[in-house]
């Protein structure tokens, strides 16, 4: 029975309603949870003043971002600055819009899927919406009229393009795998075996690479506090600064659900028990492994130093490319000789 337009569009707007209130307070408690876990990792407290045991802190941050006073500076572009912040969001929201965490149920009496947008090139298309995040770093850096700014812009520019191939490398031999770039399809091929396995080096280069894309430590050259001031964010307060905090945070989780889709077998799990618990444990299993790669980015930013900035482009196209390049030349010799 094919469902009626009207009841498309509203069942679509239903999932963009839950899935934009859980992805904005899953950011402030994943922020939480990185202070607390890092304040752990160095023996300090950690935020525990506002609610019981810190977990209002959220809260407070949010009505302090809100109530912060406004300051664009005088020599800035001024319609380049405000676009760049939102930019960076709204690229960061769309790309989770074709990410599925589990399998179909009924809503008003028709079957849909835990998912916004299913479409057949859906890796494709979450990989080319991920790179647009680039131009909200530079228009940033560059509308601010900053030299601290304007070089933490640059810096973030060539890092993302750089760090960019060699994810979307390492992402080219679970599909050739899978034979589909539908990552509904991606998940239904590992029902067997997870890509982890045969792909591994595949994994640790995406892992890596996630990393330097979402600008995070030891990868984080763009915000890099001693030498930039805060980077190409410096001159932004307010909301604007709080946007491109909530971009960096929703990459985090976007990054982690691919990783989770593509190697962790997405929402295949153990499934028992009745109707309703079959229904939802594979949603479980799905954001547990998610919640495992959010964990990995917090336990790095607390161990490992940052990288000199040739270093990290050195690392990237002598090492990290051409290791993905030679793991899709033997993917591709070890399916054809299987064949």
């Amino acid at each position: 029975m094919s469902m009626p337009t009207g009841i498309f569009i509203l069942i679509s707007l239903i999932k963009c309603a839950i899935a934009l209130f859980v992805l904005l307070t899953l950011v402030a408690y994943i922020q939480l949870a990185e202070r607390k876990i890092v304040a752990h990792i160095q023996s300090r407290v950690g935020p525990n003043r506002v609610g019981p045991y810190g977990f209002l802190q959220p809260a407070a941050d949010a009505i302090k971002f809100i109530l912060k006073e406004e300051v664009t500076p005088a020599a800035a572009h001024k319609l380049l600055y405000l676009m760049a912040p939102m930019i960076s969001v709204v690229v960061a929201l769309v790309a989770i819009s074709v990410v599925p965490i589990g399998g179909t149920f009924h809503l008003f009496g028709y079957p849909t899927q835990f998912q916004i947008a299913d479409i057949n090139i859906g890796l494709l298309f979450l990989l080319g919406v991920m790179s647009l995040g680039v131009y909200g770093i530079v228009l940033a850096g560059w509308s601010s009229n900053s030299k601290y700014s304007f070089l933490g812009s640059l810096r973030g520019g060539s890092q993302m393009v750089s760090y960019e191939l060699a994810l979307g490398l390492a992402l080219i031999g679970p599909v050739m795998i899978a034979g589909s770039l539908d990552l509904r399809q991606i998940v239904q091929a590992q029902s067997h075996i997870w890509y982890i396995i045969p792909e591994f080096v595949a994994f640790c280069i995406y892992l890596t690479a996630a990393f330097a894309e979402t600008n995070r430590i030891p990868f984080d050259l763009p915000e890099a506090e001693g030498e930039l001031g805060a980077g190409y964010h410096t001159e932004y307060s307010s909301m604007k600064f709080a946007m491109f905090f909530l971009a960096e945070y929703v990459n985090m989780v976007t990054v982690s659900c691919v990783a989770t889709l593509v190697f962790l077998g997405g929402w295949h799990g153990p499934v028992f028990g009745p109707p309703q618990l079959q229904l939802w444990l594979p949603v479980f299993w799905f954001c547990l492994k998610v919640g495992f790669f959010l964990f990995l980015y917090i336990w790095v930013r607390g161990t490992l130093p940052r990288f000199r900035y040739d270093q990290l482009m050195a690392f990237g196209w002598k090492f990290l490319v051409p290791l993905a390049l030679a793991n899709v030349l033997i993917t591709g010799v070890v399916l054809s000789v299987m064949k």
